[in-house]
């Protein structure tokens, strides 16, 4: 058991038959039980009930409504009292000393913002769900390594961003660039976070050794696609490109960035979610005042070079892994 500097934030909403194992993955891993802080959006299937029984001594928040998953783990990161926090999903469930080493690689570099885990699937623990997220030139945010062995990505390396659904982050950072936003209530917030640690110069790092096992949109739905991720996931990918991307990138980027939504709204409309693609579109141009666009300042030019770069190296290995799946 660990006397860290650790706070643990899980927000649940209807995970009834995966919370308290989820808990049960981290609980011997810190010494402050209340610093596992578990955040319920209004669950309707008595997980508040059971987590009261069988965890008592954890901090736990109810709302009275669904605020999704970025004003929930807000909400717990305020409550919690600790410079570094890990977030973890109510369906992703900690490995051994999973705590210690993502604590290990955040704490040897104050310039690092996060440290993402090696997500495995749920279903076949040898398989990668998550080796850390990229986002392409094409506006497109996707997780590496997903279906492929994890002995492919044993290596720490500098990633985009973090999955939040296993990863910690440094409060000193998070109190500078802010929170989650948001608006983006769930999906892809995570890569906003990620995205806006770029820009201001910090880094983001994948630690193999750090592993969680991952069912997957236990809560919002166990398919791949459905009406609810197609819609938000297409307003929130509109957010995501105009409030971090300047002027001059996004006109350097405008070809590869209407290719990718176009190719978006012809892939959902062959899985018949094309309506509900263009609905999300049309939401986010409509409320896109009240994002709180990065304004762009000389000092971070570099960044944003580097930015682009990473972009780039992300659109090739993409585009690489889709030629080779098609060939098989």
């Amino acid at each position: 058991m660990l006397s860290l500097d650790i706070s643990i934030v899980i927000p649940n909403y209807n995970g009834a038959n995966y919370i308290l194992d989820s808990i049960a993955s981290i609980y011997d891993q810190i010494e402050n039980k209340k610093e596992i802080i578990v955040i319920d959006n209004d669950s309707q299937d008595g997980s508040v009930v059971l987590i009261k029984e069988k965890y008592p001594d954890i901090s736990l928040i109810i709302n009275d409504r669904n605020l999704g998953f970025a004003s929930a783990v807000n909400q717990g990161i305020k409550y919690s009292c600790s410079e570094y926090i890990i977030l973890l999903n109510n369906d992703a469930f900690a490995q051994q000393n999973f705590v210690r080493h993502l604590f290990n690689c955040i704490d040897a570099d104050r310039g690092i913002f996060s440290v993402a885990s090696q997500m495995l699937s749920y279903s076949n623990p040898s398989i990668i769900d998550n080796a850390g997220d990229q986002l392409s030139l094409m506006g497109w945010a996707f997780k590496t390594g997903d279906g492929d062995s994890s002995d492919l990505y044993e290596k720490d390396r500098i990633i985009f961003s973090s999955c939040a659904g296993g990863a910690i982050y440094r409060r000193e950072i998070l109190d500078r660039i802010s929170y989650f936003d948001d608006m983006f209530f769930a999906y892809l917030e995570d890569v906003d976070l990620g995205f806006r640690a770029n820009i201001f110069g910090y880094k983001n790092v994948y630690c193999p050794k750090a592993k969680v096992l991952h069912i997957g949109s236990a809560t919002s739905g166990n398919n791949r696609h459905n009406s609810f991720k197609v819609r938000l996931s297409a307003r929130n990918n509109v957010y995501l490109v105009l409030k971090n991307i300047p002027i001059v990138m996004l006109i350097l980027n405008a070809p590869f960035l209407i290719a990718g939504f176009l190719i978006k709204a012809l892939y959902f409309r062959r899985l018949g979610f094309g309506a509900i693609y263009i609905e999300g579109l049309i939401e986010a141009f409509k409320t896109i005042k009240s994002i709180k666009r990065i304004k762009y300042k000389m000092e971070n030019t570099m960044n944003y070079i580097r930015i682009e770069y990473m972009m780039t190296k992300s659109t090739i290995y993409f585009l690489k892994e889709a030629l080779l799946r098609f060939l098989k």
